[in-house]
């Protein structure tokens, strides 16, 4: 389902979240949370809270909101680093296999040579450049874009490197910090529909699409198959 009236069809250049718009590795990064701290089983429900409610947060900031305030433990360096590696460990070979979000690929396929099409993830940038490059997307994406930069940094660049208007920008993101970042910087936002964050996004009266291929005819692109 999708708002139709939303005025998309002067979109230039669209900027994707990664994890649960383009591949379907959202849940993959939240097990990794739960099992890279399985030995605090009292706090497992309150990790998996905050991270869903912070879906595209960087997970080095969510690696200090755990120690600051459910572990009472300082977060070094040294843990910064660890805890970093090891999550690599746990998805990377899972993400690199997960299946992509309906309509997805169709959808960068369509948007190929038509549109500016970044990508601006909370996956730090050379683990998500390895992930783009290994699944052969290097090709659909204009730039992609991970941490240290937060989201409304990275779309500011985009604006200004770019020479877009904040109206001729759409983010299609499927988590709170993703809508966040859009109003933030006054661009336009799409929400990718999951079955948890139906009723938020109702709720925020966000437009907001099922299927990724919905995109294209909202912004006068037609599918390869409909070109057929």
């Amino acid at each position: 389902m999708v708002d139709s009236s939303v005025p998309l069809r002067r979109t230039k250049a669209i900027i994707f979240d990664f994890d649960g718009v383009i591949l379907e590795s959202a849940d993959i990064k939240t097990r990794a949370f739960l099992e890279l701290f399985a030995a605090y089983p009292q706090h497992q429900s309150a990790i998996q809270r905050y991270h869903l409610q912070n879906l595209g947060v960087s997970r080095y900031d969510k690696f200090a909101w755990i120690y600051r305030e459910l572990l009472g433990k300082p977060f070094t360096a040294a843990e910064r680093e660890r805890l970093g590696s090891a999550f690599s460990t746990l998805v990377l070979e899972h993400v690199l296999r997960c299946p992509f979000v309906p309509g997805a690929l169709e959808t960068l396929q369509a948007l190929h040579h038509q549109r500016l099409v970044f990508v601006a993830s909370g996956s730090p940038q050379e683990e998500l450049e390895l992930i783009v490059r290994r699944r052969g997307l290097s090709s659909y994406f204009t730039e992609v874009w991970g941490t240290p930069l937060k989201k409304e940094q990275i779309i500011l660049r985009i604006l200004e490197r770019f020479g877009l208007h904040r109206e001729e920008v759409l983010f299609v993101g499927d988590g709170l910090s993703d809508y966040q970042a859009a109003m933030a910087t006054g661009i336009q936002f799409l929400a990718r529909v999951t079955p948890e964050a139906q009723q938020r996004w109702q709720e925020l009266g966000v437009p907001r699409a099922d299927d990724l291929r919905q995109i294209c005819s909202l912004i006068g692109i037609a599918h390869r198959a409909e070109l057929a």
